[in-house]
């Protein structure tokens, strides 16, 4: 496959959030970020068990119906003492049209008895770069964000879990932390450095 700088990019996502994290991340690359819903992309069905499959089902799904290359992520957060959940759940944790608020009350509900020293937690974000829909090698970066489960919401920025996750080398919630750190240390952030490496590295994107 032929390989040359990408200056278009569709973000397979539809949450306002992300487009901003990923629009801040990307604002000195020189490349154009357009949401998924702005060309009228439906849903991908989210049908895989695990971060990577679901990501990549979700770029091949914006890249087939808009002819660009595509940019998606998926991501959720994993708390030790729940096996894992919500993983690749968290944005439905509390069902279909579960928003922030409803989830984040299903996860304080369902820790309600448990102890700080119960309360270990990680965010996990794997995105994925595809050239087109066929391309054999999609770029995979992947990157983790330790913390705890607070016991009640604290701070008012980012969004989803972010009120309820507690970073110990800060000393607050992802919800209190500005933008401009919260990109730089957390998951997605971590995450979207290690893919723009890659997209250096395979000549898609300037290293200027």
């Amino acid at each position: 496959m032929a390989r040359h700088k990408i200056d278009k990019v569709v973000l397979a996502s539809g949450n306002a959030g992300k487009l901003r994290e990923f629009g801040q991340l990307l604002a000195e690359s020189g490349v154009e970020l357009v949401p998924q819903s702005a060309l009228a992309v439906p849903e991908a069905d989210e049908t895989g068990l695990s971060f990577v499959e679901n990501a990549i089902l979700k770029a091949r799904n914006a890249a087939q119906y808009t002819g660009l290359p595509a940019l998606a992520d998926d991501s959720g957060i994993v708390v030790d003492a729940l096996q894992g959940r919500p993983g690749i759940y968290s944005a439905r944790f509390a069902g279909a049209a579960a928003d922030a608020v409803a989830n984040n009350r299903k996860l304080l509900h369902e820790m309600c008895d448990l102890p700080a020293a119960q309360r270990s937690a990680h965010f996990r974000c794997c995105i994925v770069f595809m050239r087109a829909t066929d391309d054999p090698v999609p770029l995979i970066a992947q990157a983790s964000w330790e913390g705890y489960i607070l016991e009640q919401p604290a701070g008012a920025q980012g969004f989803g879990y972010d009120p309820l996750f507690f970073v110990p080398s800060h000393g607050c919630s992802a919800a209190e932390l500005d933008a401009a750190e919260k990109n730089r240390i957390s998951h997605r952030g971590q995450a979207m450095h290690r893919l723009q490496r890659l997209l250096q590295a395979t000549k898609l994107l300037s290293s200027d």
